[in-house]
């Protein structure tokens, strides 16, 4: 009898547990979904991976790692990290892992982390509909060690159905409405704010204490209140035209404050792989952000006419 009510007590005590898991992995779901979604549709990386990553990366957002310093994907240091860091015993004593602020940076900084790394670059051929071979190539690539790891993010997507999160095209199908980027003019007489999602740091300073930026390896500098094409190329002693053709400008083209000028020809191929183009987004704003030229990205996608990008669609990049 004892050993009957001792048999019945363990199994309470497993369901309840499990229960609990199960409570705590829903309420994760729940608050990051908007999130991994949002992640899918600015850099195609299927919500459900990103989700499950997080599940089993950071116990639901329980760890000590994610708790503390925010970090949902067990991201080291690594070489060139240059932000606050959290040391604790990992596959070997004392291992640095990224801190963040807030859990948003560290769902942008993973997107990234794949993004810009060739090893993962294969993983973005696949589509994002298909959780099965992202979740299988993350393991070839080497992002974890544990052998069961593709099995693992498997069960996690299945057994709470992320993947109906891999189909939706907007923020909209999540009941949430999407903002707006907001314009911040620039005070004047100062150096503006980039116009783009990307800002760097100075590199130079021109004869006429012009501040220089590089953006990957190509020249730039942010046009001021006032600034033309022509205004430039005499100050940098070049033609015209050159900065036009730098800038896939037309003559019809007219430089607002903030936006990005190259003085020297732009790449023909980017760092990454594909961008996923947004609302509102141009062909031209997007070669700009990246630094690559125009006539390449047309080539490379068969783009004939440049102002019918599809919203939500894959653009190659190299």
């Amino acid at each position: 009898m004892n050993k009957i009510i001792s048999l019945l007590v363990l199994s309470f005590a497993v369901f309840n547990l499990s229960a609990q898991t199960n409570t705590v992995r829903k309420d994760y779901i729940e608050k990051y979904k908007a999130t991994a979604v949002k992640k899918m549709l600015e850099h195609g990386i299927p919500a459900s991976i990103t989700l499950a990553q997080g599940i089993l990366e950071s116990g639901s957002g329980k760890s000590d790692l994610a708790s503390i310093a925010n970090n949902h994907f067990g991201i080291k240091c690594h070489k060139g990290w240059t932000g606050d860091s959290f040391i604790m015993d990992d596959d070997k004593k004392n291992e640095c892992f990224r801190k963040y602020k807030t859990a948003a940076e560290s769902f942008e900084d993973h997107s990234q982390f794949l993004m810009t790394r060739s090893r993962y670059a294969f993983l973005f051929e696949y589509k994002t509909t298909d959780y099965k071979k992202w979740a299988h190539g993350l393991k070839k690539a080497g992002y974890a060690t544990n052998p069961r790891y593709a099995h693992l993010l498997i069960k996690v997507i299945e057994d709470n159905e992320l993947h109906q999160y891999d189909k939706i095209k907007s923020m909209k199908e999540l009941g949430i409405k999407e903002e707006k980027p907001k314009v911040v003019e620039p005070p004047k007489e100062q150096e503006p704010v980039a116009t783009t999602t990307t800002d760097f740091k100075p590199v130079s300073v021109s004869d006429n204490q012009r501040l220089i930026y590089e953006n990957e390896g190509v020249r730039y500098l942010k046009a001021l209140k006032g600034d033309s094409f022509e205004s430039i190329a005499a100050e940098f002693g070049i033609y015209t035209w050159q900065v036009r053709k730098y800038n896939d400008a037309s003559k019809k083209t007219r430089l607002k404050s903030g936006d990005f000028v190259y003085i020297e020809k732009k790449n023909s191929k980017a760092r990454i792989k594909f961008h996923i183009v947004q609302r509102g987004e141009t062909l031209r704003g997007i070669c700009q952000k990246y630094a690559v030229r125009m006539k390449k990205i047309k080539k490379l996608n068969g783009i004939k006419n440049e102002n019918s990008l599809p919203e939500g669609g894959r653009l190659k990049l190299r």
